[in-house]
């Protein structure tokens, strides 16, 4: 469009070069032209960074907006909302217990202030690339290697993130971090062999040792049942012998209190309770001579079982009506 006002304006002269009136509506036509085409407008995924002579005078954000015309101002539409990504392939790092791995990793990032990260960076792709990996090596380095392959890798990934972003903060570079994604965590192909047997020997080591525990973990508490079960056996047996030889000494004590009142009568009665007793085991029985009805002596008469032939008979002793 300039250019074809410059064509008519150019052939308006020519036709009447010495015509001042035209001059001067040619020269307000340029100059509209100008000032016109310092209206700049600014998309939603955009932001706008104005430039004063090559400095940095302000950021816009998405809509119309006027800035001078060139040369004095020109305004730069970075894309701030574009996720850019950056993708690390078999990197090999060194784990806090001193093994070796290879890591697959993406970071996931975006522009956060245009002005930054126009002016401070020169190459935002390097920039990331290095301190990304700076990040990650940093971060695996505090983990043994067992976690790095397996339940930590999650963690690692946010940690390896936060320190990229405090890095790139560092540098001003106006970037936001969205994700750190490991993608893979293993040792090197060359060891990947005895790698796997010194984790198959862990994994044995740890098996035995949870069999072990279960072992203990059954064999203790049963052992810690039957010693209680002892104990309180013998803690009761204890309380039944004593309970025991204090009625046996009660009844000795009363006895005996009773054997100072009457002598005779106790000494008769224990004789009698022995007879009793001895005469309860015998197989015979014989009465004495206050029978007189059935003679001098009562015929043998048997009161047990009877008694193996080859045993002897047992004696009993003869029971006279005479008081002691």
């Amino acid at each position: 469009m300039l250019s074809f006002f410059k064509d008519q304006l150019g052939s308006s002269l020519s036709l009447r070069p010495f015509d001042r009136k035209n001059r001067v509506i040619g020269l307000a036509l340029l100059l509209a032209l100008w000032a016109v085409s310092g209206f700049y407008k600014v998309q939603p995924s955009e932001q706008g960074v104005v430039l004063r002579f090559g400095h940095w005078i302000e950021t816009t954000g998405p809509g119309l907006h006027y800035h001078l015309p060139y040369p004095v101002e020109a305004v730069l539409f970075p894309k701030v909302t574009a996720v850019n990504q950056i993708n690390a392939k078999a990197l090999q790092m060194l784990t806090g217990d001193e093994n070796i791995v290879e890591a697959d990793y993406s970071v996931f990032w975006k522009i956060k202030d245009a002005s930054a990260y126009l002016f401070h960076v020169d190459n935002p792709d390097a920039l990331v690339s290095t301190a990304a990996e700076t990040s990650v090596r940093e971060v695996i380095g505090r983990y043994p290697i067992q976690a790095a392959i397996s339940d930590k890798r999650e963690e690692i990934a946010d940690a390896a993130e936060l320190e990229l972003q405090r890095l790139l903060d560092g540098y001003q570079s106006g970037i936001q971090v969205f994700q750190v994604h490991l993608q893979r965590v293993d040792p090197p192909a060359a060891v990947i062999d005895a790698f796997n047997d010194v984790q198959r020997a862990r994994a044995d080591q740890e098996r035995a040792r949870n069999e072990a525990e279960a072992y203990r973990n059954d064999i203790l508490p049963r052992a810690r049942g039957q010693a209680a079960h002892i104990v309180q056996e013998g803690v009761a047996y204890k309380a039944q012998k004593l309970d025991l030889a204090k009625g046996q000494v009660s009844a000795y004590l009363s006895a005996y209190t009773a054997y100072k009142s009457a002598p005779d009568v106790v000494s008769w009665q224990i004789y009698m309770d022995s007879m009793d007793r001895l005469l309860g085991k015998a197989g015979k029985v014989v009465i004495d001579s206050s029978g007189k009805s059935l003679g001098n002596i009562m015929p043998y008469m048997q009161v047990g079982a009877k008694l193996p032939l080859a045993a002897a008979p047992v004696a009993a002793p003869v029971v006279t009506g005479a008081q002691p």
